[in-house]
């Protein structure tokens, strides 16, 4: 059975019927856990363990992670700071934020590698703008060129961890005011003034940028779809001009940000005519039972192809991870980072 393009939430910290009836259905591909689904690092590990036996190839089985106010899993792993911790190093130390960024990437993707999770949608290279509240602290900076080199430590340390990276909000969520999972963000500046937000992008596919998520931003001196939906976004930008041939996921189909679409079934069909080849949609079963009614086919044979590559690479066991050199060393590098004032520069 091949992987399906939908992306679904299951409900609670066990599968119940229900769930392990939609993940055997040959539309869905790939699970992604919330904080609701953990408990303890022994019952995440046998939920992981239950998602990847319901099929063959096993399912994606992904998570929002990056550190900061989005981190699904707090008791049993390192507490992660959010990205600006790293820009703000990089301002004292360029040297030294990139290879703080490194290690917590590196401890990030490793302890989640050691309960088998595949992904976590990291690193966030939307640009600080000073407007967004959704994103804030998220952002490691507003500038792009620091951006970018904090994102290429960081996935770096992914890899080496055996996870690929997730670069989003494609092209940027950071210069509107408006939060996407509640309204429908307008970004009115025309495409050449977008080349910062684009820039991060350019450099993380140069160095091998597995997937991209895009965002419910609507550009409309470009279009006036959100550029998930987007065929000019995705075909053209970022496919075309960026020169991106790894998966691209939506953000989540039911934030307030899709609804300009239509319904989950018209925004389901859109964003994978558009291009998109992973369809997130969560805490709305009813919505998922909607989209897996009205698609039809087994998806793009390519997306199947690019979502299997998404797979996580072998790890250590949890009880080897903690007792390496290397998890004692980032999990100091990066504890330490949280411990430290915040520093106020001289203009």
């Amino acid at each position: 059975m091949t992987l399906g393009p939908l992306m679904i939430d299951v409900q609670g910290t066990t599968l119940t019927e229900e769930d392990r009836d939609l993940l055997q259905h040959p539309l869905v591909g790939a699970v992604i856990l919330f904080t609701r689904n953990f408990e303890s690092i022994e019952q995440l590990e046998r939920l992981v363990a239950d998602i990847r036996a319901a099929r063959t190839p096993p399912l994606l089985v992904t998570v929002d992670h990056e550190g900061g106010r989005v981190q699904r899993f707090r008791k049993g792993f390192t507490v992660l700071p959010p990205m600006r911790t790293f820009g703000r190093e990089y301002d004292l130390d360029p040297a030294a934020g990139k290879q703080l960024a490194r290690q917590c990437g590196w401890l990030m993707a490793a302890e989640l590698r050691a309960v088998a999770i595949d992904m976590s949608f990291a690193p966030c290279v939307d640009l600080d703008y000073g407007v967004s509240t959704v994103i804030g602290d998220r952002a490691f900076h507003r500038d792009p060129q620091v951006v970018a080199e904090l994102a290429i430590a960081f996935a770096g340390g992914m890899r080496e961890a055996g996870m690929v990276a997730t670069a989003k909000h494609f092209p940027g969520h950071g210069a509107v005011v408006p939060d996407s999972h509640v309204a429908m963000p307008v970004d009115r500046r025309p495409l050449a003034d977008l080349d910062e937000d684009l820039y991060p992008y350019r450099r993380l596919i140069g160095n091998g940028l597995a997937a991209v998520m895009a965002a419910h931003v609507i550009f409309e001196d470009v279009d006036n779809l959100p550029a998930g939906f987007s065929s000019r976004w995705i075909q053209q930008e970022l496919r075309a001009n960026l020169g991106f041939d790894g998966a691209i996921f939506t953000d989540d189909l039911s934030m307030k940000g899709a609804a300009v679409v239509g319904d989950m079934a018209h925004r389901a069909a859109a964003a994978l005519t558009a291009g998109c080849d992973v369809l997130s949609l969560c805490n709305d079963r009813q919505g998922v039972l909607q989209v897996i009614d009205s698609l039809r086919g087994s998806g793009d044979p390519l997306s199947q192809v690019r979502m299997v590559r998404l797979h996580g690479k072998p790890g250590p066991t949890r009880l080897a991870l903690r007792a390496s050199a290397e998890w004692q060393a980032c999990e100091s590098a990066v504890r330490g980072s949280m411990e430290r004032p915040d520093l106020k520069l001289n203009s």
